[in-house]
């Protein structure tokens, strides 16, 4: 009974390690694109009132999209595997993530191949378009997002971490809700500022106000989808709380 456990314990950190890092990788390469959430959903920009009389949109990294998946592996692997858990699945991300982009970059540096550049030189309007030039413009925009994102990623996941256990310490293994949502209140602060800064502001062409004018509207939708997600988070520690127990 004993290896049973052990052997189920092991595929769920497989598991939940995995959704982890393929999440993680995607929302790297995808983040280089910001969308308007107004034009999705067919709204007027909302034009709010910002610092020194700007106007803020609802402008978001698509990378952000599925980043609250993460947010609830983290909290799952957390809950289970604690700290130590979360450390080696974050510094094994990061290098993954790392690799990844050094094998992407290596590849916009070599020369394309010439019928390749022939069967894609017009957009679909008959436009005139250079697909090695998009190619490269859009996965080599994403070094600064991957830099920044690296250091924000590394930051935010051990402060989430320490966040949820410190949190886990104080209220047992009552208020589930609390140390989830409240490490990603916390770690998120950090995780959603830094990376824009580091990508956008300082290896990128965009001003700091632009900055805070993204990152706040990201940090609030993690955050509100934070709490919005909160009874998934009840729902997955009953399946994986049954899945331990079942025997084989």
């Amino acid at each position: 009974m004993k290896e049973i456990s052990i052997n189920r314990k092991q595929q769920l950190y497989l598991m939940l390690s995995a959704i982890f890092l393929t999440n993680a990788i995607v929302a790297e390469f995808a983040g280089v694109k910001i969308f308007s959430l107004e034009k999705l959903l067919g709204l007027m920009p909302a034009q709010l009132p910002f610092f020194g009389g700007q106007k803020l949109d609802f402008n978001l990294s698509v990378g952000v999209v599925i980043w609250p998946l993460v947010f609830i592996v983290s909290d799952l692997i957390n809950e289970y595997f604690g700290r130590e858990g979360v450390r080696k699945i974050s510094f094994i991300t990061a290098g993954m993530i790392a690799w990844a982009f050094l094998i992407v970059l290596a590849g916009t540096g070599l020369p394309p191949a010439d019928f390749w550049l022939g069967l894609n030189n017009t957009d679909p309007s008959g436009n005139s378009f250079d697909i090695n030039y998009a190619y490269t413009s859009i996965f080599r925009a994403g070094m600064g997002i991957i830099i920044g994102s690296l250091a924000a990623f590394l930051v935010s996941q051990l402060i989430d971490a320490y966040a949820f256990h410190y949190l886990k310490r104080l209220t047992g293994s009552k208020k589930l809700w609390l140390r989830a949502t409240g490490s990603t209140v916390i770690s998120q602060l950090i995780d959603s500022f830094v990376i824009l800064f580091i990508a956008f502001y300082l290896l990128g062409n965009w001003s700091f106000d632009q900055v805070l004018k993204v990152g706040l509207v990201q940090y609030t939708y993690k955050v509100g989808l934070a709490i919005l997600l909160t009874p998934l988070i009840y729902m997955a520690h009953w399946l994986i709380d049954r899945y331990l127990a079942a025997k084989d």
